[in-house]
């Protein structure tokens, strides 16, 4: 079955079909541009995390900019971008599996690859694959800095697992990976900065042991688009890893900056492009982009054009727009721009991006890692 691609290059937005992916480019652009002033004057490299686009194209963009490179939270998503043109990515996550970890070792002979370890099962696996591929892999150990998901807390079992890997053939340690995942939707400046003092406390008696050990952290990475600043301000972090902060979401919208305002820096340049399929009451429309079309793990969609309509799941093919104003003029095949409550998600449901500038389309990018779960 051929790529079903919603729109052609030169057509009119009217035109593209729905549901579809539009991407403002202006706004993309815009927020590349203010991420990368932003870290200017700061001691910390940039690598995006491409988990959020999904995209080689726009990873690129990123690096041209003077991103280091990409983080990925799977091999697959790290296969993607490096079969389209990225040469350094850092696996944020853990390996495990013999399938996952030959891909590991194969994929460090074209590029320049790291990995989290918080276990000894992993330093030895990672080793072996390397050995076997003829490859070298830089082995991050993964700090549980609040998270509470995967990652060791400061401590011997830190100390030992480094000094295993520092012994381990085709292996290198290269530092901590200190990502704060929970505190990314924390409402309130006050609460993001609390919980990212503890975790650059944790950070900073994890890498005091291993200093006094003779085991130098050369790299000090997390930090996401909700809490950023905080840790490129902390003294210790030298990398950091924004992603929803190219497109931003529904959800991120929710968080208030120092002064309890909703926060500005980065504007909203992804779309859901969906279509009026039905108007079966005064109250009610139907549209064509149901679950298969948006994600709603991180609440509704909302509408920017239309502040009194609320959007309600209809189902795997169907949106429900609840019209708080009976009178409001919605049609049959009406398209309207959708802002999705979590962009992660609802990226993996996309093959294509189609990119808009002035209402007409300009490109359509292919969502390479798509799907990417391996």
């Amino acid at each position: 079955m051929p790529d079903l691609i919603p729109a052609r290059v030169g057509m009119r937005l009217e035109e593209v079909d729905t549901p579809a992916l539009l991407i403002d480019l202006d706004l993309l652009e815009k927020n590349l541009e203010r991420m990368v002033e932003d870290v200017k004057d700061r001691r910390v490299r940039l690598r995006p995390h491409a988990k959020t686009h999904k995209c080689a194209v726009i990873a690129l963009k990123q690096i041209a900019q003077g991103a280091v490179g990409v983080c990925c939270q799977k091999v697959s998503e790290a296969e993607a971008m490096v079969y389209g043109g990225v040469r350094d990515v850092f696996i944020s996550n853990e390996v495990v599996g013999r399938p996952k970890i030959e891909r590991l070792g194969a994929l460090a002979r074209h590029a320049k690859v790291a990995v989290c370890a918080d276990d000894p099962i992993h330093v030895a696996e990672y080793s072996r694959a390397a050995q076997f591929y003829d490859a070298d892999l830089d082995v991050l150990i993964e700090l549980n800095v609040g998270a509470n998901r995967c990652g060791l807390p400061p401590g011997d079992a830190l100390v030992k697992l480094a000094d295993l890997i520092v012994a381990s053939q085709r292996l290198r340690f290269a530092g901590l990976h200190a990502y704060h995942g929970a505190a990314q939707h924390l409402r309130t400046w006050t609460a993001r900065q609390k919980a990212i003092a503890a975790a650059v406390g944790r950070t900073m008696e994890a890498v005091e042991l291993l200093q006094q050990q003779g085991i130098a952290c050369e790299t000090i990475t997390g930090a996401g688009t909700g809490t950023y600043p905080l840790e490129a301000d902390s003294g210790i972090f030298n990398e950091i890893q924004p992603g929803s902060y190219v497109f931003m979401d529904a959800d991120y919208a929710k968080n208030l900056d120092e002064n309890g305002r909703p926060l500005q820096a980065f504007k909203q340049s992804l779309f859901v492009y969906t279509t009026v399929m039905s108007r079966p009451t005064a109250d009610r429309a139907v549209v064509d982009a149901g679950l298969k079309a948006v994600a709603v793990d991180s609440g509704m969609p909302l509408i920017p054009a239309l502040d009194d309509v609320d959007y309600r799941v209809g189902g795997d093919e169907h949106g429900q727009l609840i019209l708080h104003d009976p009178g409001r003029d919605l049609k049959i095949g009406d398209k309207l721009r959708m802002v999705p409550g979590h962009c992660d998600p609802t990226v993996n449901l996309y093959d294509w991006y189609v990119g808009i500038r002035k209402n007409h389309v300009e490109s359509i990018w292919p969502i390479a890692a798509r799907g990417a779960i391996l």
